[in-house]
């Protein structure tokens, strides 16, 4: 079978892209998926993303496979590519036009804006401790500035979840932060049952923030959209920064706004189509 995709990263944060709308499953395994990702042998990725035909009211479902074969509820980087790719599909790009996306994270509605520009509506985030889940909190409580012994040290966090779990750590100069050395000791801590995606945050201005983020599933990434999203709601609850912020990762910066009016978090990006090709 001759499989035909499309590569587009967010801020650096990359997907393969496949158009599955003719298929319930997923056309790759998370094996395949596996092989795909691999930098060196296959095309090189952060994860694959499939888009099939949507479910109920929606317009598509996507599905994604991370480098290391899980599969995530949801990926805020993803979807704007995800949504880039849907106008790369239906061969026209319509300014304004707004996406009802299933996934398991629940809906999700990205709206294109021109000039590679999404914005995404990311819906309500959880803050409930069993929501995110995490055992660090008691049922029905925020976790917030909680302590966590995390190898050899003691780390203030708070958690979120955006469809899937964040721990969130403020620290004074995150150029400090050794990822590769406790970046999987967070993802694997047991107060997480169903893992943790980690993000790193220094506070450079009351709207402007600087975040490194080691992703469940994916490891060290250029950029994370839900991390994002979550950087400012922790940012907001522990009094450090403002409802409207700019997050700054190592690949490019995100406007993130976590709304009064309806609780939903807003996040606007870009999604950059690198190159198409096909697998024998």
């Amino acid at each position: 079978m001759t499989l035909k995709f499309s590569k587009y990263h967010g801020l650096g944060n990359d997907f393969i892209l496949i158009d599955n709308r003719h298929q319930s499953q997923p056309l790759v395994s998370q094996e395949d998926a596996v092989k795909m990702c691999d930098r060196h042998f296959g095309i090189g990725a952060d994860g694959v993303i499939f888009v099939l035909a949507g479910e109920g009211d929606t317009d598509y479902t996507m599905r994604i496979f991370n480098s290391d074969g899980s599969e995530p509820e949801m990926c805020g980087n993803g979807i704007r590519c995800f949504a880039q790719f849907i106008t790369e599909l239906e061969g026209k790009e319509e300014i304004g036009k707004t996406y009802r996306i299933h996934t398991l994270a629940g809906l999700i509605c990205p709206t294109i804006m021109g000039n590679g520009q999404i914005k995404v509506d990311m819906g309500e985030p959880q803050l409930e401790a069993e929501k995110i889940p995490t055992t660090l909190g008691k049922t029905g409580e925020k976790v917030v500035n909680e302590s966590l012994i995390v190898g050899d040290r003691t780390y203030h966090v708070s958690c979120v979840s955006m469809g899937n779990p964040h721990c969130l750590v403020f620290v004074e100069d995150i150029e400090q932060i050794n990822l590769n050395e406790i970046g999987s000791k967070f993802e694997n801590h047991p107060v997480f049952p169903q893992k943790t995606n980690t993000e790193f945050i220094q506070i450079i201005s009351h709207n402007y923030l600087k975040m490194k983020v080691w992703e469940r599933g994916a490891g060290i990434t250029l950029a994370c959209g839900t991390g994002a999203c979550a950087t400012v709601v922790a940012g907001v609850l522990n009094e450090r920064c403002d409802r409207i912020s700019t997050v700054e990762l190592p690949g490019g910066c995100l406007e993130i706004e976590w709304s009064e009016k309806d609780n939903h978090v807003y996040m606007t990006g870009p999604a950059t189509k690198v190159f198409s090709g096909q697998i024998a």
